[in-house]
């Protein structure tokens, strides 16, 4: 069956020059999105029961531009004035870029890794007597803290935001050719919503194992899978299938 319509279950991008909209020109097809899980911030309250004392840390891992909203949302809440030696890490250049919306960035010690977590630990291991926060979600990957335990610093987790299922009654009677998920939380949304989902001809797309792995044990057929060496992005991997069924007679 041809392709004429996809759901994109991620806020739609703010750039101008996305691939996706070069999908949409090039194949004619119509391109939706809605994100199907958002971010909710915990309180002070919350963060003071799972024992952080902010005051205690010298140094801040940050994987994520919710994290530095949300450690400094919290500080905030907690009256605590973030002093100028604190050390702060971050997983990529985007995250650390990110962090000028509250820090003057050339006043303060910044790390910075370049794209995974993995690449950011040699950096953690040089400072290995800093006493170390990382402010996360409630659903953290499960190879940061091994990371972290491995390298043998002085380290913390608390949860300062969660991920929660998005509302999406809205769309119970809209259908789509392809459903793109980039992560488990979104296929957990799409069965909360729609307890009594059937996929029929609708195709699902999926990005990363542990997706795959998710969507697998829901019962949904993968039809578009990424990344993979032919195609390590979403688009091309949805370039490469819709090329091929729109052309079909």
């Amino acid at each position: 069956m041809k392709v004429k319509t996809i759901l994109v279950s991620q806020p739609e991008p703010k750039v101008g020059n996305s691939p996706y909209f070069n999908l949409v020109e090039k194949h004619k097809v119509k391109i939706d999105f809605r994100p199907f899980i958002h971010v909710e911030g915990v309180s002070a309250k919350d963060v003071r029961s799972q024992k952080v004392d902010l005051a205690s840390y010298t140094a801040i891992i940050l994987t994520s531009r919710n994290a530095v909203d949300h450690f400094f949302r919290i500080a905030e809440e907690m009256r605590f004035k973030v002093p100028d030696t604190l050390k702060y890490f971050c997983q990529s250049e985007a995250v650390a870029y990110y962090l000028q919306k509250y820090v003057v960035y050339r006043k303060r010690k910044i790390y910075v890794g370049k794209r995974t977590f993995a690449e950011l630990i040699p950096l953690i291991k040089k400072y290995k007597n800093e006493s170390f926060l990382l402010p996360s979600s409630d659903m953290l990957k499960p190879t940061v803290p091994a990371l972290l335990d491995e390298v043998g610093v002085n380290w913390k987790q608390a949860t300062f935001y969660k991920t929660v299922v998005s509302d999406l009654s809205d769309l119970r009677n809209v259908y789509y050719d392809i459903l793109v998920f980039f992560s488990p939380s979104g296929i957990k949304s799409l069965f909360e919503n729609f307890p009594d989902f059937e996929q029929n001809d609708t195709r699902i797309a999926v990005f990363g194992n542990t997706t795959v792995k998710a969507a697998s044990e829901r019962g949904l057929e993968i039809n578009i899978q990424a990344p993979t060496p032919e195609t390590p992005s979403m688009t091309m991997a949805l370039e490469k299938y819709i090329a091929e069924v729109n052309k079909k007679k």
